[in-house]
C-alpha cells in the first residue's frame, strides 16, 4: 500500500513524465520504473559489448589497413558504448557486478542479432549497414526518453553508430559493385542477416511483455512494429541501389498506406534464440565470461590503487 508521501510524490512523476521532463537519479521514481530501466539499459549494454565478438573476429582478417582500422575504430566504439550504459545503469543502485552476473548467468538478455556468426567479409559489411542501422533507428527515439542519463548517453552513442551503419553500407557497396564472386558474397550476407536485423525491434506490439508500460512511462518512445517498420521503409531503397536482390519477395510499395509490405518474421526463431538456443548463444557467454576472468587481474590492480590512494589521504588528513 503506497503511504501519503509516496501518492504524493507518485503525482508528481507522473506530472514531470507527461511536461516532459526528464527524471534524474535522485528523483522518487515507482520501483517498477527503476526495474524496467534496469532491465532495458543493461540489455543494451551487454548488447554493445557482445557485439564486438562477431566483428572483433576479423579485425586480423580485414582484406586491407583501412578496412582494419575501420573495424578496430568501430569495436573500440562498442566497448565504449557498454561502458556508458553500464554506468548510467548503475545510476538506478545496480552494481556492475551485478549486471555481468545477470549475464553470464543468462538471466539478462542482449541482442538476438549477436547469437548469429559473422562467416565471411561481406557479413561485416552487413552487421554494420543493417545491424547497426537497425540499432540508430531504434536509440534515436531513446535521446527523447524520460530518463536523463540514458537520454543523454543515447545522443552520443548515436553520433558514433551513425559512422557505424555507413562504413557498413559503403563496404557493401564496394562488394555489390565489384567481381561477380563479390556481389554473390554481399548477396549472402544480405539474405542472412535481413531477417535476425528485422527481430532486433522485438515482438509485435501485442506480444510485447514491457512495452505499454515503457511507453506509458516514457521509456519507450515508439512501438517495436513502428520503429521496424521505419527500418524496413530506409532500407529498401538502398537495396535497390546496391543492386541486390530484395530478402523477402514479399516486399512490395503500398502506395495506400505509403509504406513497404513484407512478410513475416519466422518469430519461432526468434524465440528460440532469444531463449538461448541460437547459433552462437553459449559460444558468446563462454567467450565473455574467459574474458572477464581474464581481466580480473586489471580490476585487482585499479582495487588496490584506489586503496593506496585512500589510505595517503587518510594519512594526510590525519
Amino acid at each position: 500500500m503506497q503511504s501519503v508521501d509516496d501518492a504524493a510524490a507518485q503525482i508528481e512523476f507522473d506530472k514531470r513524465v507527461a511536461n516532459e521532463q526528464k527524471i534524474e537519479p535522485t528523483d522518487w521514481m515507482p520501483d517498477d520504473y527503476r526495474k524496467n530501466l534496469i532491465r532495458q539499459m543493461s540489455q543494451h549494454a551487454h548488447s554493445e559489448v557482445i557485439g564486438m565478438q562477431p566483428e572483433g573476429n576479423w579485425i586480423t582478417r580485414a582484406p586491407s589497413l583501412r578496412r582494419k582500422a575501420i573495424l578496430l575504430a568501430k569495436v573500440q566504439d562498442e566497448g565504449g558504448h557498454g561502458l556508458y550504459l553500464y554506468s548510467a545503469t548503475e545510476t538506478l543502485g545496480i552494481s556492475r557486478s551485478e549486471m555481468i552476473e545477470a549475464l553470464q548467468t543468462r538471466k539478462a538478455k542482449y541482442a538476438s542479432i549477436f547469437n548469429y556468426p559473422t562467416l565471411n567479409w561481406a557479413d561485416i559489411g552487413a552487421v554494420g549497414w543493417l545491424v547497426d542501422g537497425a540499432a540508430i533507428v531504434n536509440q534515436i527515439a531513446l535521446q527523447r526518453t524520460s530518463y536523463g542519463p540514458y537520454s543523454r548517453a543515447m545522443i552520443r552513442i548515436c553520433k558514433e553508430e551513425s559512422f557505424h551503419q555507413r562504413q557498413g553500407y559503403e563496404l557493401m557497396y564496394a562488394m555489390a559493385k565489384g567481381s561477380p564472386e563479390q556481389k554473390e558474397m554481399a548477396q549472402d550476407a544480405l539474405n542472412r542477416f535481413w531477417w535476425p536485423s528485422l527481430m532486433m525491434f522485438g515482438p509485435h506490439d501485442s506480444d510485447s511483455a514491457h512495452s505499454a508500460k515503457s511507453m506509458q512511462w516514457k521509456i519507450k518512445r515508439e512501438t517495436n512494429d513502428v520503429l521496424r517498420q521505419r527500418f524496413i521503409d530506409q532500407t529498401v531503397p538502398q537495396i535497390e541501389v546496391l543492386g541486390l536482390d530484395m530478402p523477402d519477395p514479399e516486399i512490395k510499395w503500398n502506395e495506400e498506406k505509403g509504406q513497404y509490405d513484407s512478410g513475416e518474421i519466422n518469430w519461432q526463431e526468434f524465440y528460440k534464440v532469444i531463449n538461448g538456443n541460437g547459433p552462437c548463444n553459449h559460444q558468446r557467454i563462454k567467450h565473455h565470461i574467459k574474458a572477464h576472468k581474464d581481466g580480473e587481474w586489471v580490476r585487482e590492480a585499479v582495487r588496490a590503487y584506489r586503496e593506496k590512494q585512500q589510505a595517503k589521504q587518510t594519512v594526510n588528513v590525519a
